[in-house]
């Protein structure tokens, strides 16, 4: 790398970092009162935003936590916006999706009916991360989810599953850990490369038809690894690098989830494609 870009590389990264973490001050309310602005069973769905739009978190998330950036940029854009708790293991308040994910899956369904009943909506639209993406295809596939949904958007999810940067691999060496995971927090289990479930997930095909997939990735994922392992292949899928909207971005896992508006914007694309804008390093600022 030349020495002018070794200079100026680190101070584009902190300036987008900087912008990134500018959150609007609809998030500072959403922190305050995190029930403000979104599930507001209320909410009709206008004709420029027909589908209610669904947040599913991600291992060790919760509705709230997982949502205070994203749940307020989309409800500032005209959405219906609705989160679920699930996963739920008893005795571990806060800290969620530890529950096995056929369970995971079957709270999600309950909730997606619950969302469309009070909205009216013929169909509603998934944003999943990390778990939350992955588990949200076990929906479509085996619940019948797909009838009910138009699109999923995965952010980082665990579709393929994870290695943990090469900790999995260890497993064989610990006798009975692999059984401690399973038993102690079996979603954690259910993510691990090779899982019995993700062979069931993925057998025959990563989609189903009459759903648009999306899925916006990180270089700099150190949770679900490696990275590539989130993309889907198949008829309507998108998959996105964040670094090749905007290459001084330098979220991980957690970031791209919780703060970065340019993964945002994307999401936002996703959702109503005919009406999607270039997503660059300055819709951090959007």
């Amino acid at each position: 790398m030349l020495p002018w870009k070794r200079v100026l590389r680190p101070l584009a990264a902190l300036l987008l970092a900087a912008a990134v973490a500018t959150v609007p001050a609809t998030t500072a309310t959403a922190a305050a009162a995190p029930s403000a602005g979104w599930n507001d069973y209320s909410c009709k769905p206008s004709p420029a935003h027909p589908r209610p739009v669904v947040l599913v978190h991600g291992t060790l998330g919760n509705s709230v936590d997982n949502w205070l950036g994203l749940a307020p940029y989309l409800k500032d854009r005209g959405y219906c916006v609705f989160s679920l708790d699930y996963g739920q293991l008893e005795g571990v308040p806060f800290f969620h999706g530890l529950g096995p994910v056929e369970k995971s899956a079957g709270q999600l369904d309950d909730f997606v009916d619950r969302v469309l009943a009070a909205t009216g909506a013929a169909e509603t639209d998934l944003v999943g991360h990390s778990q939350g993406g992955m588990m949200s295809r076990y929906y479509l596939r085996f619940l019948d989810g797909a009838g009910k949904v138009n699109a999923l958007v995965g952010i980082a999810p665990s579709n393929h599953g994870t290695d943990v940067n090469g900790f999995t691999r260890l497993l064989p060496y610990f006798p009975g850990a692999a059984d401690l995971l399973t038993k102690a927090t079996p979603a954690l289990a259910d993510q691990v490369i090779g899982s019995d479930l993700l062979k069931r997930l993925n057998a025959g095909g990563d989609t189903v038809p009459g759903v648009r997939y999306t899925v916006i990735a990180t270089k700099y994922d150190e949770v679900v690894t490696p990275w590539r392992s989130q993309y889907l292949s198949g008829p309507d899928v998108r998959n996105v690098l964040l670094q090749d909207l905007c290459p001084v971005d330098l979220s991980e896992h957690v970031a791209i989830g919780l703060f970065d508006r340019i993964a945002f914007h994307e999401v936002a694309n996703a959702l109503d494609p005919g009406r999607a804008t270039p997503t660059t390093c300055a819709s951090a600022f959007d």
